[in-house]
C-alpha cells in the first residue's frame, strides 16, 4: 500500500465476535456476490441518472413537460415524449446487452475460479458438498488443492508440517509466485471430525475492510488462553490453494464482507470528451434558443399591439407573454437533434461490433478475439495523450527460456538475428517457447568440457551452481521430471542446467541430489547468508525541487529523459507537500518507470495525471492488481493474460497481445474519433439549417407561432429524410485506410489534439448552417417570389443537406451513395404520395394535390439547381482552397491513396523536415508476446500445476530456509483425505 490512508479507511465496520460450533449472536452477511453493473433494484435508477447527464436528453425531457401544459404547443404533447422514450428504450436495452456480457464472462470467471461453486464444510456432524452461497461465518470449510477459497477464513490444520499451506493470490493481488499461510500451533492437531466437532470458544476480529495485507483478531478457545490471530493465518476468497493436499479453516467474512469484494469498486460511469465537449455546446445552444424565443415573444407582443384590431383571422392567437416564451420554445426545440442520441447509440455499437470482429486482434493461440465492453468510449481511443501500462504479462510474457551465458570471459549461445534491432514482425514471426525453457544450442560449452578447455573446470562449476543453488523442487512422473518453481527465471536455469547434462533430481532436508553427466553427487547444505542490495532512490522535496531546476525552462515540455522511482519513493512524492513538483518533473520526461509499486499507488499516479493534466490516459494491465489503474483511467485495456481475468472484467476494452494495442488506437479509435464527430457535426448541421428556417418564417407570419412546414413532414424530417447520411458517416466513413493509419502514425495526432472537434469546429458548422438557412428562406422568397414558395422550401432543404453529407464524406462506399442519392428520393417519392392519400387516409388534407402542382411547376424545377448551388459553392471553394495553399499531412496521404496503391514508394516529410514513413521507436520495437499453449490454456483461468513450488514472498511467515528443509522429495507424500 501506499501508506496513505484515507478517509474511507476510518469509517470501517465494527469488531465482530464469531462462536465456533454454536449459532452465531449476531447476523452476518451471506456468500451471495454479484458482478453485474446493474440488478433488477438498481437498474431503473441507475440508468436514467446516466441518462440525464446527458444534456440533450434533460432537455428533451424538459420540452416534453412543456408540451403537456394545454393549448401551449404548437407541435402537439407527445411529438417529443414518444421519440424520447424510444431513444432510452433503445440506450437501456444496449446498456442490458452490455452488462449481461460482461456478467456472463464475470460468471465464467467464477465457475473456474469456484470448481463449480461447491465446497466442503462440516455442518451437523457431517462434511458435506455444499454451494458457495450457503457458506456462512463460523463454517468450519475444508478445501483442497488446486481450489479457490470460497471466503475469508482462519486457518486451522493443514496436510503440510506445522500447519503451513501454499496460496496463489494472482486474482487478489496480480501476483503468481506462491505465498506461504501458518495456521496456530493450538490447533494444528485439530484434523478429524471428530476433533473439530469438540471445538468451543470464539474468534474476536476487527470488521470487514479492504486492507489485503492486514487482519487482526484473537482466538479464545474454551480452557485456553487468548491467542492472537495475524494476517499469516488469513485465507482470502479468491485466492488458490497450491501444493497443499487440503487445509482447514474457520470463515470470518463472506460475500461482499470478503476482502476482495471490499477491494472492488463498481464501474464507474464514464463518460468521453467528445460526449462532454457537446454537453457543454448543448446547454450553449439551449441558451440560443431561449433568445430566439425571447426575441419571437417580444415580437408577437409588438405585432399584436399594432395589428391585433386587423388580424380578425387569428382567433388562437395569444396575448400571453409566458404562454408565448413557452410556445416558441417548443417551436424551437428541435435546434437540438433528438435523433442524435439514438443515432450515436447505434453507431458506436456497430463500431464495437467492428473491433470485436477484427481478424487482426485475434489471437489464435488461445482463441481469443478483441472485445469492446463498452460502446460508450469509442472515440476516446482516438484521443489517448497519455499511456500507463503494467509491466510483467502485459509488456512482457514473465516466461524465462535459457539461451546465452558467460562462462570465464567466453560467451556461450550466438544468435547471429539478434546482431539486429527487431522490429514487430521479427517478434511475430518467432517460433514460440518450449515447454523446458531452454533454447541454449551452442556444442562449443560441452566439447570444452569433453577437449580439457583450459575454462573447462570453470564451466562445470557453473553448471553445478545452476543445479544447485535454488529452491525448485523436483516431481517424478513416471520417468519424467517435472520441475516446480516459485519463479519463471529459476526454472529456466534449472533447465537449462539439464539441457546441458547437470539434472537436479533430488531434495531431503539436509542435501541436494544431482546427476551430473553421468556421475551421482550429494550437497549438503552450508549455512551462508545471501545479501541482496536495493537502491532507492531518495526522491525527498529537495531532490525534486533540483530535479526540476536543472531542467530550466525544459520543464514542463518533453525532453529526452527517463524518470525511475520506486514505490518507497514514490509514497512520499504522492504526498501533498510535493505532488506538484514530482508531477512537473514527470510530465517533462518522455518515459517515468514506477518499480515495485501497489495497486493503490498505480492508481493515484493516474488519477493525478488525469485531474491536473487537460488530456486522455489510457490504462492496460493484465492482472487483479491493475484494476484500479484500469477503473481509474479515462479509457482500461485489459489483456487476458496469466494473472487471471480480473483486470479483464473491469476494463473497457479487452485484447489478447499488447500489441494489438497500436491497431486498436491508430486505427480503430481514431476512425471512430472521426466517425462520431462527423456524426455529431452532421446532425446539428442539418437541424440548425431548418429550424433557423422557422425564426426567419416567425418574420413574416406575424410572430404567430405557426409552423411553416407541414406537421408530419417536419417529423419526419430526422427519422426518414435525412436519417441515413449520419448513420453512413458514423459506420462507414473513414480519413485513410488502416495500412495508412500505421504506416503514418503522425496522422494520430490530429484526432489526439481534437482538431476535428472542439469549440471552433463546431461553432464553424453552425454558423455555415445559419448561413445556409439564410439561402434557403429568404433567397426563393425574394428571387423567386412565387406563390408556392413555401411548397419548394422543404425540398430544397433536404436536397442541400443530403448534398452537404456528400461533401462530407471522404470514403464513398455502396451505402454512401444510397444515403445521398436514396434519401432524396425517398424524399420524392414520399411527397408523391403523401399528397394523394386524402381522404382515403384521414391525415393531412392541406396537402392533396401539391405534388402535381410542384413537380410541374418550372420556378421549382429552377430553384432546386439554383438554391441548393448557392448555398454548397462556398463550401466547395473552401475546401478546395484549403487542399491548394494548406496542405496537412492527412490530405497528402489522401491524395497518395488516390495516385497509387505502393505507400512504400512515398516519401513524406512533417513540418521539421523529418520522414514520416518510419514507425515511433517504441511502435517499431514493439514485438507480439508468442507464449505457448502450455501457458496459456483456452479457460479463462490459469491451468493448475500440481506439485511443490516454494514461495518468493519477502518477509513471509516461513523463511526459505525452514520450507526447503520441510521437504523430502525421495519419500512419496500422502494422498488428499
Amino acid at each position: 500500500m501506499s501508506g496513505a490512508t484515507s478517509s474511507a479507511d476510518l469509517d470501517e465496520a465494527p469488531a465482530r465476535t464469531i462462536y465456533l460450533n454454536q449459532p452465531q449472536q449476531s447476523k452476518f452477511r451471506d456468500n451471495w456476490v454479484s458482478t453485474a453493473k446493474y440488478s433488477v433494484v438498481t437498474f431503473l435508477p441507475r440508468f436514467l441518472y446516466e441518462q440525464i447527464r446527458k444534456a440533450a436528453n434533460a432537455f428533451f425531457l424538459f420540452i416534453a413537460l412543456l408540451q403537456q401544459i394545454p393549448d401551449v404547443s404548437p407541435t402537439g404533447r407527445y411529438t417529443t415524449l414518444v421519440p424520447l422514450l424510444f431513444i432510452l428504450t433503445v440506450a437501456g436495452i444496449k446498456e442490458i446487452i452490455e452488462d449481461y456480457v460482461s456478467m456472463t464472462m464475470g460468471k465464467a470467471v467464477l465457475k473456474t475460479m469456484c470448481s463449480k461453486k461447491t465446497t466442503i464444510l462440516l455442518r451437523n456432524g457431517m462434511w458435506q458438498n455444499i454451494m458457495w452461497k450457503e457458506v456462512a461465518v463460523g463454517d468450519i470449510v475444508k478445501v483442497t488443492n488446486g481450489q479457490h477459497l470460497p471466503a475469508d477464513m482462519i486457518i486451522v490444520s493443514s496436510s503440510e508440517p506445522q500447519a503451513m499451506c501454499y496460496i496463489e493470490t494472482a486474482n487478489l493481488d496480480g501476483e503468481t509466485n506462491l505465498k506461504i499461510r501458518q495456521g496456530l500451533s493450538q490447533t494444528a492437531s485439530l484434523q478429524s471430525r471428530e476433533e473439530l466437532m469438540k471445538v468451543s470458544g470464539r474468534i474476536e476480529c476487527e470488521g470487514p475492510n479492504r486492507h489485503l495485507y492486514d487482519f487482526t483478531g484473537n482466538l479464545r478457545l474454551d480452557g485456553q488462553s487468548p491467542v492472537p490471530v495475524g494476517p499469516d493465518q488469513i485465507l482470502l476468497r479468491g485466492a488458490q490453494l497450491r501444493n497443499t493436499q487440503w487445509v482447514l479453516g474457520i470463515v470470518v467474512y463472506t460475500g461482499h464482507d470478503t476482502k476482495l469484494m471490499q477491494n472492488s469498486t463498481k464501474a464507474p460511469l464514464k463518460r468521453s470528451n467528445v460526449e462532454k465537449v457537446t454537453n457543454v455546446q448543448i446547454l450553449v445552444l439551449f441558451c440560443i434558443l431561449l433568445v430566439m424565443a425571447l426575441v419571437s415573444s417580444v415580437g408577437a407582443l409588438l405585432w399584436n399591439r399594432s395589428h391585433g384590431e386587423v388580424v380578425w383571422y387569428l382567433e388562437m392567437l395569444s396575448v400571453n407573454f409566458g404562454y408565448n416564451l413557452l410556445t416558441f420554445i417548443i417551436l424551437y426545440n428541435n435546434l437540438i437533434p433528438i435523433s442524435l442520441l439514438v443515432t450515436l447509440e447505434v453507431v458506436k455499437f456497430t463500431q464495437a461490433l467492428f473491433i470485436n470482429w477484427d481478424t487482426d486482434m485475434y489471437y489464435p493461440e488461445t482463441d481469443t478475439p478483441a472485445m469492446a465492453r463498452t460502446s460508450n468510449l469509442n472515440e476516446e481511443l482516438g484521443q489517448v495523450k497519455y499511456l500507463f501500462s503494467d509491466k510483467t504479462g502485459t509488456l512482457t510474457c514473465n516466461i524465462m527460456n535459457f539461451k546465452k551465458c558467460s562462462i570465464a570471459g567466453v560467451t556461450y549461445g550466438h544468435f547471429p538475428e539478434l546482431e539486429r534491432e527487431r522490429s514487430s514482425e521479427d517478434f511475430s514471426q518467432l517460433p514460440p517457447s518450449t515447454s523446458e525453457s531452454c533454447e541454449f544450442d551452442d556444442p562449443r560449452l560441452l566439447q570444452n568440457i569433453e577437449n580439457d578447455h583450459p575454462t573447462a573446470v570453470h564451466i562445470q562449476e557453473f553448471l553445478t551452481l545452476l543445479a544447485v543453488c535454488h529452491t525448485v523442487v523436483p516431481e517424478r512422473q513416471g520417468n519424467k521430471i517435472i520441475y516446480q518453481a516459485s519463479s519463471p527465471d529459476e526454472g529456466a536455469l534449472v533447465k537449462g542446467a539439464k539441457k546441458l547434462g547437470y539434472v537436479f533430481t533430488g531434495r531431503t532436508p539436509h542435501s541436494v541430489i544431482i546427476d551430473a553427466v553421468s556421475i551421482w553427487m550429494c550437497f549438503s547444505y552450508i549455512r551462508k547468508k545471501h545479501y541482496f542490495f536495493l537502491f532507492i532512490l531518495q526522491a525527498t522535496r529537495a531532490s525534486l525541487t533540483q530535479h526540476c531546476t536543472n531542467l530550466g525552462d525544459s520543464l514542463g515540455k518533453e525532453n529526452d529523459i527517463a524518470l525511475i522511482i520506486d514505490g518507497h519513493t514514490l509514497k512520499y512524492a504522492l504526498s501533498f507537500e510535493v505532488r506538484q513538483s514530482f508531477l512537473d518533473l514527470a510530465l517533462s520526461c518522455k518515459a517515468v518507470i514506477c518499480c515495485r509499486v501497489s495497486p493503490l499507488q498505480k492508481s493515484e499516479i493516474v488519477d493525478m495525471v488525469k485531474k491536473h493534466v487537460n488530456a486522455i490516459t489510457l490504462a492496460i494491465g493484465d492482472g487483479a492488481n491493475d484494476v484500479g489503474m484500469i477503473q481509474t483511467a479515462h479509457v482500461g485495456v485489459g489483456i487476458s493474460g496469466n494473472e487471471g481475468m480480473q483486470a479483464t472484467n473491469c476494463s473497457d476494452y479487452a485484447i489478447a497481445q499488447f500489441s494489438y494495442l497500436e491497431k486498436l488506437l491508430l486505427v480503430h479509435g481514431a476512425w471512430s474519433y472521426n466517425r462520431v464527430t462527423k456524426c455529431i457535426l452532421y446532425c446539428f448541421y442539418k437541424n440548425v439549417v431548418l429550424y433557423i428556417i422557422e425564426l426567419w418564417f416567425a418574420f413574416v407570419n406575424g410572430f404567430s407561432g405557426q409552423i411553416l412546414f407541414e406537421r408530419w413532414c417536419i417529423g419526419l424530417y430526422n427519422v426518414i429524410f435525412t436519417a441515413l447520411p449520419p448513420f453512413t458517416l458514423g459506420i462507414f466513413e473513414r480519413s485513410c485506410t488502416q495500412d495508412s493509419m500505421l504506416r503514418f502514425p503522425q496522422l494520430y495526432k490530429i484526432t489526439q489534439n481534437a482538431d476535428g472537434f472542439n469549440t471552433r469546429v463546431f461553432w464553424g458548422h453552425c454558423i455555415n448552417a445559419l448561413i445556409h438557412s439564410i439561402i434557403l428562406f429568404w433567397f426563393p422568397l425574394k428571387v423567386l417570389e412565387h406563390v408556392v414558395f413555401f411548397l419548394f422550401s422543404l425540398q430544397y432543404v433536404v436536397v442541400t443537406v443530403c448534398l452537404k453529407a456528400g461533401l462530407e464524406t471522404t470514403a464513398w462506399t455502396r451505402f454512401s451513395h444510397l444515403a445521398v442519392w436514396g434519401s432524396m428520393l425517398l424524399w420524392l417519392v414520399f411527397f408523391g404520395v403523401y399528397s394523394a392519400i386524402w381522404p382515403t387516409f384521414p391525415v393531412a388534407p392541406d396537402m392533396l394535390g401539391q405534388a402535381g402542382m410542384v413537380l410541374r411547376c418550372g420556378y421549382f424545377w429552377f430553384g432546386l439547381f439554383l438554391v441548393p448551388t448557392a448555398c454548397l459553392v462556398k463550401d466547395v471553394a473552401w475546401t478546395a482552397a484549403k487542399h491548394t495553399y494548406r496542405k496537412t499531412l492527412l490530405e497528402q496521404v489522401q491524395e497518395l491513396e488516390m495516385k497509387t496503391g505502393e505507400l512504400g514508394k512515398a516519401m513524406l516529410r512533417d513540418s521539421n523536415g523529418k520522414s514520416v514513413n518510419e514507425r515511433d521507436h517504441l511502435l517499431k520495437r514493439l514485438g507480439r508476446k508468442t507464449p505457448p499453449s502450455l501457458f496459456r490454456a483456452h479457460s479463462v483461468q490459469q491451468s493448475v500445476s500440481h506439485g511443490y513450488a516454494f514461495s518468493q514472498e519477502e518477509h513471509g511467515v516461513v523463511s526459505q530456509s525452514q520450507v526447503v528443509r520441510s521437504y523430502d522429495t525421495t519419500k512419496r507424500r500422502a494422498e488428499i483425505e
